[in-house]
């Protein structure tokens, strides 16, 4: 099968495309023909990390993981003998967080993984282009206390977690303040959020200090930056480590000395998550926001468009 392989950390440049053995799936598996995949700030990380607990977890030196890829939509070839809940022909979509794979032609999941059968309204290019930033979004805010009126602002809500934030914080009963630049206002406005402050034109920092939370969904700020935007017990949480893996430490060091805190949540995929994805988004209370598409050929390309910084929700890439 193609696939793109790097076995080396680097520029956009160490992908390649390659033929590799198709996989075969052990009896608790699917073996799943990929019809898209998406590119995110994740595969990017992964292949040329700039903090040491992913080379701790991926290799010091060079990948153990080789083929990147964590979303997947696309149609199940074949089932394992012990498989019962899925058939061949199926149309599935999910993650694969854990051992990546979904830049290939087939990938293999196990059964009781983060694999669901596709909702019926979306294509499976939209499909594949939901789980990463709603199991994040999720794992960032679904702790909260929704019983009473949560004020949250989204640092970054053009991306894909952020425009999956907006949804999903708006779905939860928040109040939500987005922080995007000029060309997504109307995007993220459309998505749900009760105020769209544009960052070109304004200081998002002076948007008030009456908020529960602020959500980086980008990494890009800092909670000193943001901290007097917070109430006295506010929360701050990022998706990046920050300056000097600051996040890690400050969770650690602002709960001793009470008031406003950093959280930095681990979120990870499960197949009751991706089943509860599957009937928002079939209840009609969640889209997919594609930026650009490309072929599995022009990952290279499609890598590049990421690393800028300025894709609007998610970079789909089309395999077959």
């Amino acid at each position: 099968m193609k696939a793109i392989v790097y076995s080396k950390y680097g520029s956009p440049d160490v992908l390649q495309q390659m033929e590799v053995p198709k996989p075969i799936p052990k009896d608790n598996e699917v073996l799943v023909k990929v019809h898209a995949t998406t590119l995110n700030r994740t595969d990017c990380g992964f292949r040329k990390p700039d903090y040491f607990i992913i080379r701790l977890f991926n290799g010091f030196f060079e990948p153990k993981v080789k083929i990147l890829g964590s979303e997947f939509a696309g149609t199940v070839e074949t089932i394992g003998s012990k498989v019962s809940t899925f058939k061949v022909g199926d149309e599935v979509f999910g993650l694969s967080t854990g051992k990546f794979g979904a830049h290939a032609e087939y990938i293999c999941v196990s059964e009781s993984g983060s694999i669901a059968i596709k909702p019926d309204n979306f294509s499976l290019e939209e499909a594949a282009a939901v789980c990463d930033g709603l199991m994040l979004a999720n794992g960032y805010l679904k702790e909260l206390d929704y019983s009473q009126p949560q004020k949250i602002l989204i640092y970054g809500a053009s991306g894909s977690i952020g425009t999956a934030g907006v949804q999903y914080a708006k779905y939860l009963g928040a109040k939500v303040t987005a922080v995007c630049n000029t060309k997504n206002v109307e995007l993220v406005r459309s998505l749900g959020a009760d105020e769209v402050i544009d960052y070109t034109k304004t200081d998002f920092t002076l948007a008030g200090n009456d908020f529960d939370y602020v959500f980086d969904a980008v990494g890009k700020s800092s909670f000193f930056k943001c901290r007097k935007l917070l109430k006295p017990r506010g929360v701050y949480v990022s998706t990046e480590f920050g300056y000097l893996a600051q996040n890690l430490f400050l969770t650690l060091l602002t709960p001793i000395f009470g008031g406003k805190r950093v959280k930095f949540p681990i979120a990870t995929d499960k197949k009751g998550d991706i089943l509860f994805f599957k009937k928002l988004i079939e209840s009609g209370k969640y889209r997919a926001v594609i930026d650009r598409r490309y072929p599995l050929s022009d990952i290279i390309e499609a890598t590049k468009y990421v690393e800028t910084g300025e894709k609007t929700g998610n970079v789909v890439i089309n395999v077959g």
